[in-house]
């Protein structure tokens, strides 16, 4: 048996699903945090996909960022990221990391301060203020390139 809808069946289909609820997902944990927002992409604790998203367990790289890790972080978070970087031999071309939308900021805070600390193993933290100066500055993707350090 084959099954078709007509365009005024698809359509009362289409409106039929909207009126579903929505069920919130909710996280107890940064971590959980960042594996509903940002493990898509950087996998799984932040291990990264190879030609798709860094890794973002890498302490070297946010020591070597030192203070203006959070910053930096912040700014990637506002603005994204995109242009060639190469990370552990690896290299990231053309995909370009959007700003991070769907999140509060307070998921943002949580979520950044957690890379900065369980990921970078630093005691840097991400702040509301960090994330206002970004978003108040927007950063380029160039400017963010240029804050990293050569560790890679």
């Amino acid at each position: 048996m084959r099954l078709t809808l007509t365009r005024k069946g698809a359509v009362a289909f289409a409106m039929a699903l909207l009126t579903l609820p929505v069920v919130a997902v909710s996280a107890e944990t940064p971590e959980e945090l960042f594996e509903i927002h940002c493990a898509a992409c950087h996998n799984t604790g932040g291990i990264g996909n190879p030609g798709l998203a860094p890794p973002l367990n890498r302490p070297v790289f946010w020591q070597a960022l030192g203070e203006a890790a959070p910053d930096y972080l912040a700014g990637v978070m506002i603005s994204g990221m995109a242009g060639k970087l190469e990370i552990q031999g690896q290299m990231y071309i053309g995909l370009i990391m959007p700003p991070v939308a769907s999140t509060t900021d307070e998921e943002l805070i949580e979520i950044g301060t957690w890379v900065l600390q369980a990921l970078g193993e630093t005691e840097s933290a991400m702040s509301q203020e960090l994330l206002d100066t970004a978003r108040a500055t927007r950063p380029s993707h160039a400017d963010l390139r240029a804050m990293r350090p050569a560790v890679d």
